[in-house]
This record gives C-alpha cells, structure tokens and sequence, in this order.
C-alpha cells in the first residue's frame, strides 16, 4: 500500500539544504511541512514533535550514524506514518570503485535495496520500493 497523504497530516523536510523545493511543492499542495538541515534550518524544535510523514531526499548519504538518524526518524513518527527516502541505490557491488556517485566526498554512505530491507526490519517497518532510488518506509 503506498503512501496516501491527508489533507491535515504534518510532515517534515528532513535535509531540506538551502532551498527546500519539495516543501515549497507540499506547502503549495496546502501540507503543513517543518523544515529541518543542521547546516541551513537547525530547528532543534522539531525533535519535540510527531509527524505524519517525513520526506530525506538526497540526505541519508551524508550521515555519519545513519543507525542513530534512522532512530530518530522512528522517534518523529507517528504510528502508521511514513518516511520517504530518495538517494541514489547502489546496484552492484562490483560497479562501486567507478561510481560517479561515490566520488562525491560529502557521500559518505552508501545504500543499497538490501540495506533498506534490514532498516525496515530493525525498526519494524514495512518497506516499499515504488521506483529507482526512491524507498518508502511506514511505522507500524
């Protein structure tokens, strides 16, 4: 089942960076999104709060602990909410020394379909993957 979001649901753009174009599209859409990037928007303020969803494009790879940020994802939200990633999938091992994405230095971890399915099991979640390099969580 993908992801149907409310009229009322809260979200929250996770990694925004400077220009948070996906919150603009949402709050055009009438969404209500709080916007969180520890260099751009450190609203700590969010971490006080529940949300319906929470949209991570092209952020995950720069995590450092991505363990304890995915546990702060389950921490924000509610049950039955959802949690949107977009990074680019590793496909194949052997593909990885000529990767273009790789080589970017501020990437420094990398995800592949397999990763996400231990993510989803460890914290209990159903996983989706609807396109390329997009995966869907949703909290139970």
């Amino acid at each position: 089942m993908t992801a149907k979001l409310k009229s009322d649901d809260r979200g929250l753009d996770f990694g925004c960076g400077h220009g948070p174009a996906l919150a603009e599209m949402l709050k055009a859409k009438g969404y209500d999104i709080d916007l969180y990037d520890p260099f751009f928007y450190p609203n700590k303020e969010i971490f006080s709060k529940k949300y319906n969803f929470i949209t991570c494009t092209e952020t995950v790879e720069h995590f450092f602990n991505p363990n304890k940020e995915f546990k702060t994802f389950d921490a924000l939200l509610l049950p039955d909410a959802w949690l949107g990633v977009m990074t680019t999938f590793l496909t194949e091992d052997k593909l990885f020394e000529n990767w273009y994405y790789r080589k970017d230095p501020t990437h420094v971890v990398f995800y592949s379909q397999k990763t996400f399915e231990v993510i989803a099991e460890q914290n209990n979640w159903r996983l989706e993957i609807p396109t390329k390099d997009i995966a869907l969580f949703c909290k139970n």
